[in-house]
Formats: structure tokens, sequence, C-alpha cells
């Protein structure tokens, strides 16, 4: 605000006097008090800037509050307005100080200590500063429940003694039931906070048709507990809102006594009941029967021309919103039953690994989504791993969806690389009838060595999670979408390599998870990542942990898709304990937290003697691997306790090339490496493994310091 910090004697307005905070005349406000209060009425004056309200003793009296019952604050006034009528005249407020109009006026209910409402109205003067920004406002409040009671079209209440006018009550039940969208919504807004007063209720029951019965859906008032046993019902004229109901007309009851006597199944239930009263009204949409409302009242009641017109009113506005509702739900119903048809029923389970699919639909109605996961068992113990979104929200994305899915799934099975898996499928989606395109992610695991094949079209590579709880984004090579990769013939799918140490963890998902509309999407991967960080160990609980955690905050207007693979850990046996890192080519921080790993579990071994040595030499050899090859590096830290209980180390990386001494000379900056391996470690030696090898070294009781290597095995 760019005259916050002006003093308040540049805001004089002479229309309205001098500021709040210089105005005070304690003689002059008794007298305009007592003026006002003679009419009822009370003032108030509020600084918008410091959010202060000044209420003075007739606008406290208005509200029945005391004098140390309001501290300035306007949130205090909730003790007599509930956040439903506040909310209205709120409204009223902001379109007033949106709009740059200098006054604004609204009637809403006070909530009297003795349980009593009472209608009551504001009006106000908005204070502006010279560039129009309001930072005030002056007005009065006063009791109108006099002035409504003779206004044509008014109930009167005769549970509070409120005057309550038909207008405002359709207003605002409307309001309320524009925003509800299933049915579940419909009965939230019907039972939830304001829901009874809304109707000057003090009970409320929701019926249902379904079939040929009638389902007690929603039931609201402390009185309504005892009629649980009648949830379902035969739809008969046995029950009075089956009645109403089944006839499509309203009975409106003034006497238990009598209702007892003519529903008989009733009586147990309504005679325990301190009530007096009731309406059954029939809830009908394009002349068929949807559902009943009954609406209970304590206190005698006579229910007159306007009070029946005003439960008709009601009674057309739920009937249309649950009719609205009851479709809205059919066709999720249908939508998610079609996109659930395309996903694959079963996941195949694998010894090595855990596996956690979840798909959420986007709530849009009928409008469903292409995205779509798959898990695939490949020869040679490796595994498929499928993430993909077809293009649009319709029945046509959803199909084209499933037709992708099985050719992919097709081509993976063959035994392709993940590169011609992409290049077939996107020549299938050009050939299909159609003009979507479409992205994916798929990566091939072996289980035995943890090496990860994968590659993009146009979609999120996998997010990963360490074995010490750090994540990262990969750096993927992708290509173009399937589909447009064909029309413009480039097909070209690179494949990157990773490897996934156990305990480690691979997390997929459609971009329905980490973006909305108006935010970068880094965002939501930030989220991501920080939630993967934060969430359970296993699979099924880190899927159940993301899907409530960020799902309610991204998901909900587009479909996600999300699947999660953790290879299984690898811990080894309580006298040969065994740890797993892997150290990524382009995390700094990596090489520090391999190297403070590895001296927290030789602490956990009891093993704290050989720390610096260990972690000396883990320096050297990562060091080494991150510098000198393409990769990263997996790096292995165990006890072996035969003959002689000692430790190895290996660092493993993707390079054929293998180490050989040097003897570098005095003013030489590398090539010490291996000497200082043959200084610290007892052997020391070179393996093949995989496509690349690894360089171990063993720490513990020397049986040959400075021995020669062994290069081909232990």
């Amino acid at each position: 605000m760019t005259t916050r910090n002006r003093s308040n004697s540049s805001r004089y307005d002479p229309r309205v006097g001098p500021p709040l905070a210089s105005r005070r005349d304690p003689e002059a406000e008794i007298a305009l008090g007592d003026r006002l209060a003679m009419n009822g009425m009370g003032s108030f004056d509020w600084d918008l800037d410091q959010g202060i309200m000044h209420l003075d003793p007739p606008g406290l009296k208005v509200f029945d509050l005391r004098p140390g019952e309001f501290d300035g604050r306007p949130g205090s006034l909730i003790l007599r307005v509930s956040p439903e009528e506040g909310e209205r005249v709120d409204y009223a407020l902001r379109r007033a100080l949106q709009s740059g109009r200098r006054s604004y006026g609204g009637y809403f209910q006070v909530t009297r200590r003795d349980g009593t409402r009472q209608w009551t109205h504001t009006q106000g003067t908005i204070v502006r500063d010279e560039l129009g920004k309001a930072y005030r406002i002056v007005g009065i409040v006063r009791d109108a429940t006099d002035e409504l009671a003779q206004t044509p079209g008014v109930r009167n209440d005769l549970r509070t003694g409120a005057q309550l006018t038909l207008a405002p009550i359709v207003r605002r039940t409307t309001e309320a039931l524009s925003r509800a969208v299933t049915v579940a919504d419909v009965t939230a807004v019907l039972t939830g906070a304001g829901g009874l007063e809304r109707f000057g209720a003090d009970g409320l029951t929701l019926g249902l048709v379904e079939g040929g019965n009638l389902r007690i859906a929603a039931v609201s008032g402390e009185p309504m507990v005892g009629f649980a046993e009648l949830r379902v019902r035969r739809l008969d004229e046995s029950l009075p809102l089956a009645e109403a109901v089944v006839t499509q007309q309203p009975r409106f009851v003034d006497s238990f006594a009598e209702l007892a006597d003519t529903f008989p199944v009733l009586r147990r239930f309504i005679e325990p009941l301190p009530l007096d009263a009731a309406a059954f009204l029939p809830l009908v949409a394009q002349a068929r029967s949807i559902g009943g409302l009954a609406l209970f009242y304590r206190g005698t009641r006579n229910f007159g021309p306007e009070e029946r017109e005003l439960d008709a009113a009601l009674a057309a506005i739920v009937a249309q919103s649950l009719q609205r509702a009851i479709l809205f739900d059919q066709e999720r119903e249908f939508a998610t039953g079609l996109q659930s048809s395309m996903l694959p029923r079963h996941i195949p389970r694998f010894d090595g690994a855990e596996i956690a699919v979840r798909y959420h639909a986007a709530w849009s109605g009928r409008e469903v989504g292409g995205d779509w996961y798959d898990v695939v068992g490949l020869p040679q113990n490796r595994v498929g791993l499928v993430v993909g979104d077809v293009q649009g929200h319709d029945t046509h994305a959803a199909a084209v969806m499933g037709q992708l899915r099985i050719a992919l799934r097709a081509y993976a099975a063959e035994g392709h690389p993940p590169s011609t898996v992409l290049a077939r499928a996107s020549r299938f989606l050009a050939e299909l009838d159609t003009e979507r395109f479409a992205t994916c992610s798929y990566a091939q695991l072996d289980l035995a060595t943890g090496a990860v094949l994968a590659a993009r079209a146009g979609h999120l590579g996998p997010l990963v999670r360490h074995t010490d709880g750090r994540t990262g984004w990969p750096n993927v090579r992708g290509g173009l979408p399937l589909g447009i990769a064909t029309s413009l013939d480039r097909h070209e799918f690179p494949e990157t390599r990773l490897d996934l140490v156990p305990g480690e963890t691979l997390v997929f998902c459609t971009d329905g998870l980490v973006e909305e509309r108006g935010l970068d999407i880094t965002i939501g991967m930030d989220s991501l990542a920080e939630a993967v960080h934060d969430g359970p160990q296993y699979v099924e609980e880190l899927a159940d942990h993301l899907a409530d955690n960020l799902w309610q905050r991204w998901g909900s207007q587009d479909d996600v898709a999300l699947l999660i693979l953790r290879r299984n850990p690898d811990p080894g046996t309580v006298r040969a304990p065994r740890m797993h890192s892997y150290v990524h080519q382009a995390d700094p921080e990596g090489l520090a937290e391999a190297r403070s790993a590895l001296r927290q579990a030789l602490s956990d071994w009891q093993l704290p003697e050989l720390a610096d040595d260990v972690e000396m030499a883990a320096g050297e050899l990562l060091v080494n691997v991150l510098l000198h090859t393409e990769g990263g590096a997996v790096l292995t830290l165990e006890v072996l306790p035969e003959p002689v209980r000692r430790v190895r180390l290996s660092v493993q990386d993707r390079s054929s090339v293998w180490p050989h001494r040097r003897t570098p000379g005095e003013a030489a900056t590398s090539g010490r490496g291996l000497l200082m391996i043959d200084a610290l470690a007892a052997r020391w030696g070179v393996e093949p493994r995989g496509d690349g090898k690894a360089v171990w070294c063993e720490f513990g009781p020397p049986d040959r310091r400075g021995a020669a290597p062994v290069l081909s095995s232990h």
C-alpha cells in the first residue's frame, strides 16, 4: 500500500472528520452514542491499515457483546456473527472496495447470547486517499428485526424469534449449493456449518431414491441421531418422507402425536425427541422424484402460505443441485471405469524390487485423460518401467492411450532397448487414425546389477531417492513426443545410463502431479522431491504419502499417473554388514555425503579406528571416477568376517580403462592415487563389473601393506 507509512494527518477527510487516532472526544462520543442508541443504532470506525475497529457502546449492544468480549479486531465479532453471515457482509464490502464505490450496506444475522437470531443492518462510508486506496470505513449498525417484520414476504422463525425474508434465504442457499459438484458436496452444504441455520431448522434428513429404496444420505442435528436404523427403506408410503417422494406432495406436520398415529413405525423414534413440527418435502427434478428433504423444528409452528412457499423454493433448489451432482457422479463413474479398464489390472512382482502404482483422475466430469503407467517383465532378470500421457482429456485420448500402451508393451517385451521401443511406438501412433501425440518415459532396470537404461519422449525423467535420503532429477536425455517425432522424421531417443544401488528408489510420474496453471513446473518438481525426501521408505506407503500431500495441491486439475520402484536394500548380515551409495557426477554434495556415510557405517559397525583410512581412500577413488569417466560411481562398503575381520571398500564405474601405477615427479599434481591406496590398504585390486570395472581395497589387520594389486578377483 503506497500510503501505509504516511502520517494520519495527511489523510484528513472533512466529509467524515479527522482520522481515528486523533478524533477521540469522550464527551462527544457519549452524546453521539446516546442519540444513536435512542434509534437502536451504534457506530463503528474501522482503520483498514491497522486492522483496528472502534465499536461504541450502542454498537456493542447491537451485537450483544460485553466490552471485554470485543478486542478491536473485526475477527472477534465471530462470537456473534457466523462465518457464513460474515462472508456475505465481506462479499458486499469487497465489491465496494474493488469497484471504487464510497459506500456499502447490507443485512445479516447476529446470534445473540440466548441463541436467538437478530437481523442487523450495517451501512458504511469508505474513505480513500488521493490515489483511491481505501484506508478507513466509518458507519453504523442497527437492529433491523422490527423493520423486516413489516416487510411483505417475511417468515417468522418461531424457534428463534428472528424475522427471515424469503429472498435472502433462497439467495444464500443458492450461493452455497452453486459450488457443490458431487452428491457428497451437496450433503456437506446441507449438514455442514450453517446448514441448519440456512433453513431455520433444528434437524434435517436427506433421502435419495436408489432403485426401489429410499436411502438416508445425510442427517444433521443432535436430535436426529436415532434415525440411523431407518437408513434404507422401501419406497412406499409407510414413512412420511417416502410418502412425499412417492406422491410428490409435501407434508407439513405441527403435531408429532398425530404423526405417530399416522405412521406407527415412527412412534418409537419420534416420541423421545424434543421436536414438535416437521416439513417433509419431495425433491423433484424434471418431473421425477430423486429424493426427499425433512426439516424438523422445536416449538409449535404454523406453516402459513409464506412458510410453505419458502420450503418449496428451498426444496426446488436442493433438487436441482442434487440432479446436477448425481449426473456428475454418474459421469465420473463412467469415466473412471473407462480409464481403469485401459490400465494394467495387475502389477507383476519381481525378486529384488518392490513396485507401487497410483492413478488419480482429475475432477472434470466425463473428460477422461490419457495418462498411463505400465510395468513389463523382460528377459535376463530385467524390468521395463513406463509412464506416459496422450494429448487431450476425452474418451478419444483414453482410447488412443489403451492402444499405445499395448503396442509399447509389445515392443518392450521383444527385448528392444529403450531408444528402439520409443521409436517404434512413435511410428505406431503416427499410423493411427488420430491427430494426437503422446509423451512418455521408458526405462529398463537390470535387477541384478542395478543398471538402468532410460529414454524420454518429451516427458519428465525419473526422480531418484538415494539411500541417505537425498533426492535428485538425473539428466536423462530426451527426444520429441511420440507421433511428432515420426511426423518430423526425427526418431532419435538417446539413452542415459543410471545406476540404482540397493535401497534406492525411482519415481516416475505424469505432469499432473507437478504442474499447476500459472506456475513454473520446477516449483512442482521441487515439491515432489521434497515430499519424496520426507516420505516413508516402503513404496506403498510412499505412494500414499505422495498422493495425500501432492494430489490435493497439484493434481485436481489434471490426471496423474505415478509409478515407484525401490530396489531391495542389501544390508548384508549381522556378522557381515554392507552399505551402498551412488555418487552422481553432477552432484557436488554427493562426495561429502558418501564420505560421511562411510564414517557413520564404520562407527555403527564398531570399527571407528578405520574411518580415516577408509574415508581418504574412498575420496581418492571417487574423485578419480568423477574426473576421468563419463558417469557416476557406485560405492560399496562391507565387512568380511573370515578369516580375519576386515573391511572392503569398492568403487564401481562404467569405464573399461583399468588404472595403472605411475611414478610422478616431485612437481607433479596427479598420479599419486594408487600410491596412496598402496600405503593405506592391506590389499587392493581391480575386477571387471558389468560393462565397467570395480576398484576395491581392504582395511584391517595388515597382512601385506603395499602388496601388488590383485587385478582380476578377490
